[in-house]
């Protein structure tokens, strides 16, 4: 997964803004104002913090040891941090950015759901 795949693969959701409110080489995306992926897109390895479910995330932190920790400066039940570029399959990348955005959508509001769906 290159940085430009996963910026593109971040900026496909609906309603997903990209901001910068750390410091210029921090991409924090959002949707709705909801934070669901945080990365340095130069930084080498590259690296995205991603909210996932608390069970899966002490499962995958298993299975991809080294590749998937505890999220870094984040809230280590709910956050991840995925090395993109060292060894993960891309279409598992792909889930785990989806499941992340999917979280975030589930937490809001029953009318801001509804209107996401519309084109």
């Amino acid at each position: 997964m290159t940085p430009q795949r996963l910026r593109a693969l971040c900026l496909s959701f609906n309603a997903t803004v990209e901001e910068f409110p750390f410091n210029p080489d921090t991409s924090v995306f959002k949707m709705l104002g909801k934070m669901f992926a945080l990365t340095d897109l130069g930084g080498r390895p590259l690296k995205v913090n991603l909210k996932c479910d608390p069970e899966d995330a002490v499962r995958l932190r298993e299975e991809q040891e080294g590749l998937i920790v505890p999220g870094y400066h984040m809230n280590k039940r709910h956050w991840n941090t995925v090395t993109v570029d060292g060894g993960l399959p891309d279409r598992l990348v792909r889930e785990l950015v989806e499941d992340s955005y999917d979280l975030v959508v589930a937490g809001l509001p029953r009318a801001e759901r509804l209107r996401l769906d519309r084109p």
